[in-house]
């Protein structure tokens, strides 16, 4: 196992929709390995494929930072099916860090998957979990969560990525 680096903005594959998963195979299972890793060394509690560089529809969940080894979820092609309730919390993301903020996502979801064998899957989340899940397959399709900030926050996020953009090619 190994722990990958995390591309950080404005790094292009941060926004690419990432292609579904066709091969379950040991490359896949390695992947998913090096991310959990990563993820808990990082530390946080949601890491998508694209933010390790990796165009994949395959992200992992895990809200007790490695502490609950039961908790951890690898998701192979999720999609929401069902989004229920609404609740605004606090946001932040490994691949922009410094920046987070009030967010609006649904306090429940459900949610379909395969596993890394390639077996359909089925999930009820609520609460965090659930706004990592929604975290995590927006970045699948090349979402930031400052994209659903509104208003001056979201002005006030636009400046935060410019400026480290400008840092980024050293202007």
């Amino acid at each position: 196992m190994a722990v990958l680096p995390i591309r950080v903005y404005p790094d292009p594959v941060l926004r690419v929709r990432c292609p579904e998963v066709t091969a379950f195979d040991g490359e896949l299972e390695r992947l998913a390995r090096d991310m959990v890793e990563t993820l808990h060394a990082a530390p946080g509690i949601g890491l998508a494929a694209p933010q390790v560089g990796v165009e994949a529809r395959l992200a992992v969940v895990d809200i007790t930072v490695g502490r609950e080894p039961e908790a951890l979820h690898v998701l192979v092609n999720p999609v929401i099916r069902e989004r229920r309730g609404e609740v605004v919390e606090e946001e932040g993301c490994l691949s922009i860090p410094e920046l987070s903020d009030r967010v609006a996502r649904p306090y429940g979801l459900r949610l379909e998957y395969q596993s890394l064998q390639g077996e359909p899957a089925a999930l009820e989340v609520e609460g965090l979990l659930a706004r990592a899940v929604c975290h995590e397959v927006d970045h699948l399709d090349g979402v930031l969560f400052v994209d659903h900030l509104k208003g001056l926050r979201r002005e006030r996020a636009r400046r935060f990525l410019r400026r480290m953009a400008r840092e980024e090619v050293g202007v």
